[in-house]
């Protein structure tokens, strides 16, 4: 299973790829927005990718703006490009962005030398959030810690 996680910017366009589990995402790329499609219609070939998730700007409030009709724009010139057989998942991708700058700093990569990143980067945010949540819930527990389920089993717990 390989998950292609998208960052649709005016611009710029960032990629991600799961790993071949769907369990870990990591960058992949940054493409010139007029490419994009293009682009991602080969990645989607060569990476054998079965499933796409496509950011969506949601503003704080819920609404969409501007930026999501974009997008929208941008997966109706996608969609035909890719096999009907590789679904493409809409997700709200507020915060990605500010996430994924706050780890490249963290890496010790300052803000001015983030920009050729920045956008595969919020993609693996965006991804590895999705590919979170097909995992299920997961709560660790120390040992001899009861779960709030009052199931009584101790140690790691994984919900399915």
């Amino acid at each position: 299973m390989r998950i292609l996680g998208i960052d649709h910017g005016t611009v710029r366009v960032g990629l991600a790829l799961s790993d071949p589990l769907g369990v870990l995402a990591h960058p992949l790329e940054t493409v010139p927005e007029p490419q994009a499609v293009r682009r991602i219609a080969e990645v989607v070939r060569e990476r054998g990718v079965t499933a796409v998730v496509l950011g969506l700007p949601v503003r704080l409030d819920g609404t969409e703006g501007s930026a999501a009709e974009r997008v929208r724009g941008f997966l109706a010139k996608l969609r035909p490009r890719v096999p009907e057989s590789v679904p493409i998942y809409l997700r709200d991708e507020s915060l990605t962005t500010v996430a994924a700058s706050e780890r490249l700093r963290a890496a010790g990569r300052k803000a001015k030398d983030q920009r050729p990143v920045i956008d595969q980067a919020a993609a693996a945010v965006l991804l590895q959030e999705y590919l979170d949540e097909l995992a299920g819930p997961s709560v660790w527990l120390a040992e001899g810690e009861e779960p709030e389920d009052g199931e009584g089993r101790s140690g790691a717990h994984h919900g399915g």
